[in-house]
């Protein structure tokens, strides 16, 4: 199954608004991190429901926000949760951005970065449209430290790289960023029950919950470009 096919499912289903719910308790920290200046053009890569950029509006009056994602209906849905006029979103793949070079002052990716078919050629990609001294704040939940997500590809068509965080460090310098940090953001929001009401029908044990949301929580790499 394809991209399109997978998340336009998504979001014919509502699934658009519980990512949103889901990714929140730690995006809005990486979004808080992110030094976008008013005025400033961002991009959301696999934007979904498109929150982040909405976000960044409200918070940080980023000028113009783009958000692109593979799937139509995604890209559908989002633009009806906006009347920002200054909030655009449209569809395509992440290797073939249709924004010129050197047009981008900041990226955000949240849980989306993975499912790129090609994701060294997205890195390339958008080195070349973000502007010199402009950021990309990838964070993720799947990667390879994270041995909870592991499973996550049982569930889903479509093919998603897993990589560590090293790899990922070693793919931002090779597609020309500086890694400029690179830490975990944990979730101190999502509940977790006392260690009586386990095993429960998601986990064996209440460690092993802690260390997914406390410890391991989202990998957040920041780039800069030089």
């Amino acid at each position: 199954m394809s991209v399109r096919e997978e998340f336009d499912e998504w979001a014919a289903e509502g699934r658009d608004r519980g990512m949103e719910d889901r990714h929140w308790h730690t995006a809005k920290h990486v979004l808080a991190r992110m030094p976008v200046e008013a005025g400033d053009t961002v991009l959301d890569l696999g934007c979904g429901s498109g929150y982040a950029g909405r976000a960044l509006r409200d918070t940080k009056e980023a000028g113009r926000v783009y958000g692109i994602d593979g799937s139509p209906e995604m890209a559908h849905n989002a633009r009806g949760y906006t009347d920002d006029a200054n909030v655009a979103f449209v569809v395509g793949d992440f290797e073939h951005l249709p924004f010129a070079d050197d047009s981008v002052d900041h990226v955000f990716s949240m849980e989306a970065f993975y499912y790129a078919s090609d994701p060294r050629e997205a890195l390339r990609e958008l080195r070349r449209v973000l502007r010199s001294g402009g950021t990309f704040s990838c964070a993720v939940n799947y990667y390879e430290e994270n041995v909870h997500s592991h499973e996550w590809q049982e569930f889903i068509e479509v093919e998603m790289t897993r990589w560590s965080a090293a790899e990922y460090r070693e793919a931002f310098r090779e597609a020309g960023f500086h890694v400029a940090q690179q830490d975990n953001v944990p979730d101190r929001e999502t509940e977790i029950p006392p260690a009586e009401a386990f095993p429960t029908d998601d986990w064996d044990s209440r460690e092993a919950m802690v260390e997914r949301y406390r410890e391991f929580g989202t990998l957040l790499t920041v780039g800069v470009v030089p």
